[in-house]
């Protein structure tokens, strides 16, 4: 299971429960926004950004990172990309870095040079194991950012169970865009669930179909790709907007597409892009995006 497009959702929608997770103090509503930073001339890519608004000029930033696989060079590799985007970017600011493991078993990477960051309360390691010896009572003290943290990695009969009482206690509080967090349940059981297609997981939980076009996550995304056309005000430029628009929402929806799928889907047109940024929507894995390339014009292997 990719966990990266399920953890992005989660921050993204819930900002505060980085700071839950490394037991940080908690921000207002509203007070970070995450983005996603490329770190030009260089092969390094910072997932989770946490910005406060500029209102907040005292406020750190928030570094985030779901790890969930060994690498030795990890440490090393995102440590050096947050180095670089504080260079690059002149941030005057505090930072902190929080990273999230599975368990302690992939947290592999190369620590003893970065001890001191650890020391200094600016490096926070979160292992997910510990969160499933919570007892019933110790779970519903859990917030509800954090509850959707521990869904991602209980096992799938639990994860049913779970998923049921979020969405009840979801319709219940009605938070701010509740329909964000309904849908992003939806989608960490499609993840966990394979074999249940998205309408069945929405039978089973009693879930209205949410359209994902009216969630922030989609708005926020196509808002960036509008202003990329915009700032290039030219056809091609509208173009190469919805490009990586698509590219954004395949990426935090199913993970990384490989060289083929990426290359493949640069040479579609303008409406075959839009098409394929409608019927992502109901995509629930890579394979779904292979299938309508190859129905579409494609040429990937079999």
């Amino acid at each position: 299971m990719n966990t990266d497009p399920l953890f992005y959702r989660i921050f993204q929608e819930r900002p505060a429960t980085a700071f839950e997770l490394a037991g940080l103090p908690v921000p207002e509503e509203g007070t970070y926004r995450l983005h996603a930073e490329e770190v030009k001339q260089t092969a390094f890519r910072l997932d989770g950004i946490l910005l406060p608004t500029e209102e907040q000029s005292d406020l750190p930033l928030l570094f985030t990172e779901a790890q969930f696989y060994t690498d030795d060079t990890f440490y090393s590799r995102w440590l050096a990309s947050i180095f670089l985007y504080l260079y690059r970017h002149q941030v005057n600011r505090p930072w902190t870095a929080v990273v999230v493991f599975p368990d302690r078993a992939t947290d592999s990477g190369a620590i003893a040079p970065f001890e001191g960051l650890l020391r200094a309360g600016i490096l926070h390691r979160v292992y997910l194991e510990d969160l499933l010896l919570l007892d019933p009572q110790q779970c519903a003290d859990l917030s509800l950012g954090v509850r959707l943290a521990r869904l991602v990695v209980l096992n799938q009969e639990d994860a049913s169970d779970e998923a049921r009482t979020l969405v009840e206690i979801t319709q219940e509080q009605n938070p701010p865009r509740h329909y964000d967090i309904l849908d992003l349940i939806e989608t960490i059981l499609v993840y966990k669930l394979p074999k249940l297609s998205r309408e069945e997981i929405q039978k089973m939980l009693h879930l209205p179909t949410t359209d994902l076009k009216s969630t922030r996550f989609y708005q926020d995304v196509f808002s960036e790709g509008r202003q990329e056309g915009r700032q290039e005000g030219r056809q091609e430029g509208r173009t190469e907007g919805e490009l990586n628009v698509i590219l954004r929402l395949i990426r935090r929806r199913l993970g990384t597409p490989t060289g083929e799928q990426e290359a493949r889907i640069r040479m579609l047109s303008s409406e075959a892009l839009g098409d394929l940024g409608d019927a992502l929507l109901d995509f629930h894995s890579p394979a779904d995006l292979n299938i309508w390339l190859r129905g579409n014009g494609g040429f990937l292997k079999q």
